[in-house]
């Protein structure tokens, strides 16, 4: 009894572990632009678990998004860079997210008593401030033109060369590993929080907070509580993103930014963490890779020409819109719930065939019948 449970365990880890090796290993086989592709996918897989977490969860609807990854990216930039503190980088890394966290603490009052297309509108404006802010405070932003990044110590292909099995690590390879290591640290605490009672509250919130008030939810400090976290979350993922384009500018923390995190986490699955990482890896890596092989895609033009009909970033923008009504049609659960159907679907396995015995059957007990 026990050795069938003890391998079934050990499947069943091996199972969870095979995508973490197989994410370790790929700096060894894949070149540089590969590892470009996954490290922006990391990055937006972060922020998009921070966005499923308020809008999937908590039922909070966000168009701020690209705000608060503004603020983490930005505030890494001054925080470590001249003219600024010029703090130690991992020591800014760290104080910016608690800034973008900050951030949305100062918004959350707004959040624990506006609801719906209203907050949703709120957080619109925030987008619009922001982007103001960062094209006019010069001293701080860079203006239009925006800043360059200050590199994290032994993340940049100027430190000393570092070669394993024979495969040189640049910055790359490097940026890979960190991306890795924040975008787990993402994942356990997200789980951690959705299977734990804070998730129950918000989920609880989410179907109806008059229910949740009365099983004695507080309804406006989970409220506050959940867009402040999801505003951590999205300013690590600006400072990801930051360290992975190496120069910051201020059109790209616009509204399309927003829209895309929204499409990330309605392709994969509202409320789920494995849904939000699909649906950021899909919304990522489309364009990027359209780009790349535009001149052998019909009707997609390369970047710069003028005989095609669509560039490559619309293309992906016309294919992942048209994923979402796909979605919303036929699979309103998203990818995460698409794969949940296709294994229920799977045909049980058949028990495994007990041994029989070489002694014949003893026959059955007859009860014996009552003598007048």
């Amino acid at each position: 009894m026990s050795e069938p449970t003890a391998r079934t365990r050990a499947l069943h880890w091996g199972r969870r572990a095979l995508p973490l090796v197989l994410l370790c290993v790929l700096p060894f086989y894949l070149d540089a632009f590969w590892l470009r592709i996954g490290l922006f996918s990391l990055a937006a897989a972060i922020g998009a678990v921070g966005l499923g977490l308020l809008t999937g969860t908590a039922g909070q609807l966000s168009l701020g998004h690209a705000f608060f990854l503004a603020v983490g990216a930005y505030g890494y930039v001054w925080l470590a860079g001249d003219p600024g503190p010029g703090l130690p980088p991992a020591l800014a890394l760290v104080l910016a997210v608690l800034l973008a966290g900050a951030a949305g603490g100062l918004f959350s009052p707004v959040a624990g008593r506006v609801r719906g297309i209203y907050l949703g509108v709120a957080t619109l404006a925030l987008v619009f401030l922001g982007h103001h802010v960062l094209l006019t405070a010069d001293s701080v932003t860079g203006g239009f033109n925006g800043r360059s990044v200050p590199p994290l110590p032994g993340f940049t292909d100027s430190d000393p060369q570092l070669v394993l099995l024979g495969v040189p690590f640049g910055s790359a390879e490097r940026l890979w590993y960190l991306g890795l290591a924040l975008f787990a640290l993402t994942w356990f605490t997200a789980r951690g929080l959705l299977r734990g009672r804070p998730g129950r509250a918000l989920t609880a919130l989410r179907d109806s907070e008059t229910a949740a008030a009365v099983m004695g939810v507080h309804v406006a400090r989970y409220r506050s509580a959940a867009f402040v976290v999801s505003s951590m979350y999205a300013g690590l993922a600006g400072v990801l993103l930051a360290l992975a384009f190496r120069r910051v500018v201020p059109d790209y923390f616009a509204l399309a930014l927003s829209v895309d995190y929204l499409a990330m986490i309605v392709i994969g699955g509202l409320g789920s963490v494995a849904g939000a990482t699909a649906g950021a890896v899909f919304v990522t890596a489309l364009p990027l890779l359209m780009t790349r092989y535009a001149d052998q895609l019909p009707l997609v033009t390369a970047p710069g020409a003028t005989d095609g009909v669509v560039g490559p970033t619309e293309a992906a923008r016309y294919l992942y819109g048209t994923a979402i009504v796909l979605v919303l049609l036929y699979t309103p659960d998203g990818l995460r719930g698409l794969t949940r159907r296709l294994r229920t679907r799977r045909p049980p396995k058949r028990p495994p065939a007990t041994a029989t015995s070489s002694r014949e059957p003893t026959p059955a007990v007859r009860t014996k019948e009552h003598t007048p």
